[in-house]
């Protein structure tokens, strides 16, 4: 962990990103990331204490307090430092099932924490579902997804009673390089370094720099082409007002569905030619149309936009606290009502992403409201977040069991803040060959999320069906698509149990052909 300057009293000076993440509070949307792992069976809360204090709490950070003042905000080491307030034990009402964990959890994100101590408890739910479950909630000026995913890894184990604590972070990362994550990330990362290395170039050359010809052009292209993002992020109209859009209350709703398999969805993205990431953002877009046609809404034509997190840190600083990250914003076509031509549009979105400079944009204006007064941070942040619904994430966990103070961790979900005017989260998160799925609402808007996040599996298996019942030997196109759903809903109308039969005739029928096999096995 790199060394930290310290000024008087064990203070030293916040980044100003991180105060802008600090000063982003408000009542409606607090600034805190929720999560929840459920365990096999019960936690020993002595063993996680002396984990925390082995591991958690060699992360320095998270024994200083975060202080806003009008000269500028700073971290404070906390002489005062209790464990025992940090770590919370609770129980559920009843019978420990996941309704009873959801309302927990909905209303501890709509609590705020404590600014007289350092910003972060961890709530331990002696028993859920024959095992125990564990709520954690911490501010977004301590560090972003990236990096609070990693903290988390370094308290797990592969083990039940490990001999000695494996680095299990760095060895998923290393792994890892060529998941969704990555491929995502990459070309915004890429466009980041290179423009901070030019900058960097600038400062040191100086005079230099002008009878440097070539460098001179590509620092004016970066430039151009950052000005030309930044004007594409101002120049974008409001989303438009639906049920997922408006006056926000105090209350949060938290809701998570059963688990994906995870190769199943890896299957279908290689067959309809695009990305997991593709694939289950689609899914949410069909899931919040579903939900609108339900209560009555017209959504056809409409497309609504979501913020995505783009991690901006190098790989090898991923456990390095701090918020390095930027925003880009991707079109939910949630009007359009041919899953596979909704698919289509994703993928097209999220490749228009990756050639971006979006997050750089929002990296340094993220950087600039921290050093700009509150009047102006309150004002550029509702313009900001007008111009979304929704913010989504999509983390790529290890494939493999861990182990947290010795109890298995079967089921994990997460979820982000959402800032200003924006009152809905989607959270999708892959672990040990299975993708979970989490929703996060507010109240006044849409009081039943599970109503929405129940409905990505029924979308799922309708893209499933196409890529099942369709001749792989040609392309599959939207109007295919549409005429196998057709035919579907057709046969699931006739007689009870029907989709059950409808799924098995267009498994059979993938079995009965040697070409289509190989397919399978090749895209498995």
């Amino acid at each position: 962990m790199a060394v930290m300057t310290m000024g008087r009293r064990g203070r030293e000076p916040m980044s100003k990103v991180d105060t802008a993440w600090l000063r982003m509070e408000r009542a409606t949307n607090l600034m805190m990331i929720s999560g929840v792992m459920m365990f096999e069976s019960h936690l020993d809360i002595d063993r996680f204490k002396r984990m925390l204090r082995e591991r958690f709490l060699a992360f320095r950070r998270f024994g200083q307090k975060a202080v806003d003042t009008p000269a500028g905000a700073y971290w404070e080491t906390d002489n005062d430092f209790d464990l025992y307030w940090h770590v919370r034990l609770t129980a559920l009402p009843g019978k420990g099932v996941r309704e009873e964990l959801q309302r927990l959890v909905s209303h501890l994100a709509s609590t705020p924490l404590d600014a007289s101590k350092p910003r972060w408890q961890f709530h331990i739910v002696e028993k859920y579902n024959g095992g125990s479950a564990l709520i954690t909630r911490i501010h977004h000026c301590y560090a972003d997804g990236v990096a609070l995913i990693q903290v988390l890894l370094s308290l797990t184990d592969v083990k039940p009673s490990p001999e000695k604590h494996i680095e299990l972070a760095k060895t998923w990362l290393s792994e890892d390089r060529g998941s969704v994550l990555e491929r995502l990330l990459q070309p915004a990362r890429e466009g980041f370094n290179s423009a901070l290395h030019m900058g960097e170039k600038v400062i040191e050359k100086g005079k230099e720099l002008i009878a440097d010809p070539e460098l001179v052009q590509k620092l004016a292209v970066e430039g151009g082409e950052i000005a030309r993002e930044l004007g594409i992020a101002l120049s974008l109209p409001d989303d438009p007002i639906t049920r997922f859009k408006g006056a926000l209350g105090v209350s949060k709703r938290c809701a998570w569905a059963e688990p994906l398999p995870l190769a199943e969805v890896k299957v279908i993205g290689n067959a309809l030619g695009c990305t997991v990431n593709d694939v289950l953002l689609a899914c949410a877009a069909g899931a919040l149309r579903s939900y609108l046609l339900e209560r009555g809404d017209d959504p056809d034509g409409l497309t609504i936009r979501a913020t995505v997190p783009v991690n901006l840190r190098p790989l090898e600083h991923a456990k390095k606290l701090g918020n390095h990250f930027g925003l880009v914003f991707l079109n939910l076509p949630i009007g359009e009502s041919n899953p596979l031509r909704r698919l289509e549009r994703v993928a097209e979105n999220m490749r228009e992403l990756k050639r971006s400079r979006q997050a750089i944009v929002a990296f340094g204006l993220l950087a600039a409201l921290g050093m700009a007064p509150a009047r102006l941070q309150k004002t550029a942040l509702e313009m900001f977040s007008r111009k979304a619904s929704a913010v989504a994430t999509n983390v790529p966990g290890p494939q493999m069991p861990l182990y947290f103070a010795g109890c298995k961790i079967v089921e994990q979900m997460f979820w982000v803040p959402q800032t200003g005017s924006i009152g809905m989260g989607i959270s999708i998160l892959s672990y040990d060959g299975a993708v979970h799925f989490g929703l996060i609402t507010d109240a006044k808007l849409v009081p039943d999320p599970e109503l929405i996040i129940n409905r990505f599996a029924s979308e799922f298996e309708k893209l499933l069906l196409i890529a099942l019942m369709e001749d792989w030997n040609t392309d599959i196109t939207p109007a295919d698509a549409e005429a196998t759903l057709r035919r579907f809903v057709n046969v699931q109308a006739a007689a009870p149990g029907a989709k059950k039969r409808a799924r098995k005739v267009a498994e059979k029928r993938l079995s009965g052909a040697e070409a289509q096999k190989r397919r399978l096995q090749e895209l498995a």
